[in-house]
């Protein structure tokens, strides 16, 4: 069993760490907020002294943070410290530079590195199924394979550095459209008056079916496993799905491709957040289509 460093253990990293604890690795955390460090070490995660301490002494390093530029000021404190060898992994959602600014800070100094973001939610988190999507060297993936098969169900090599950040951005971007699509659809049907279970009778099991109809309904009673049963409560918070169509939007910018599907879902869900909806599940978002405020 590895010893393991866990940097972010807020509602995804703290499930994460959870996990490679029940596997039998012996981890050591650090988070910024009290509550967070609280709650890992309840669950079994020693809490280091600092990022630097932890890299220091870990073979494995684990990072979970919010965006691109805390990724770089963190990877700029653990890289010089850590030892040659040492693999460095981190499980945030950012921009697909910086990512490869991370892998060239770690790679720099000797140590090997992954970018390995997530798909499937809190919920994925905590029940160890997630999908990681990795970019880097082949040898480092097939380190990292046994740690992330300790959190996940799905270990997918997407190619080198910063490709784990393109397939994450990419398979986002498909969900916010297809999520809007399935949301009007069901607006429709309702000033049409037909039935949601009607509806997704028809199209679960026809041309229409899609992972955010019949896994995700955004309409309660259909999928009873789906946050628009519990009032939207996330799941997956539409301040974060905004977050990732704004990293597809400056990816597409970058390489010269159209996405007006992606612009428009971009522009919903910024209005959904700047009606004070960022705290609700991104299904939530039928009920501005509807004109709910």
């Amino acid at each position: 069993m590895a010893v393991i460093g866990f940097i972010g253990l807020g509602n995804m990293g703290g499930p994460m760490a959870a996990n490679l604890v029940k596997a039998g690795h012996q981890v050591v955390g650090y988070d910024l907020v009290p509550a967070a460090v609280e709650a890992a070490g309840a669950a079994g995660v020693t809490i280091g002294d600092s990022p630097a301490a932890i890299a220091a002494a870990a073979e494995v390093v684990i990072t979970m943070l919010p965006g691109g530029k805390h990724v770089l000021s963190v990877y700029g404190d653990i890289a010089p410290v850590a030892r040659p060898g040492t693999l460095l992994i981190d499980c945030s959602t950012i921009d697909v530079d910086s990512a490869r600014k991370a892998h060239a800070l770690a790679t720099g100094t000797g140590a090997a590195s992954l970018d390995a973001p997530v798909s499937g939610g809190v919920g994925g988190a905590a029940a160890g199924t997630l999908t990681f999507m990795a970019g880097g060297e082949a040898d480092a993936f097939e380190r990292a394979r046994p740690i992330l098969e300790a959190m996940g169900k799905k270990i997918v090599h997407c190619g080198g550095a910063g490709a784990g950040q393109a397939a994450k951005i990419c398979n986002n971007m498909i969900l916010g459209i297809s999520m809007i699509g399935v949301c009007e659809a069901f607006v429709l049907a309702e000033k049409l008056g037909l039935s949601h279970q009607a509806l997704f009778d028809v199209s679960s099991t026809s041309s229409g079916q899609c992972w955010s109809l019949t896994s995700y309904c955004p309409v309660p009673g259909p999928v009873p496993a789906s946050p628009a049963n519990r009032d939207y409560q996330p799941g997956f918070a539409a301040a974060l799905m905004l977050k990732d169509l704004k990293l597809a939007q400056e990816a597409a910018q970058s390489a010269g491709a159209p996405t007006p599907l992606g612009a428009a879902a971009a522009q919903l869900y910024a209005l959904m957040n700047a009606q004070g909806d960022g705290g609700t599940d991104f299904s939530g978002i039928i009920r501005m289509l509807r004109g709910e405020g």
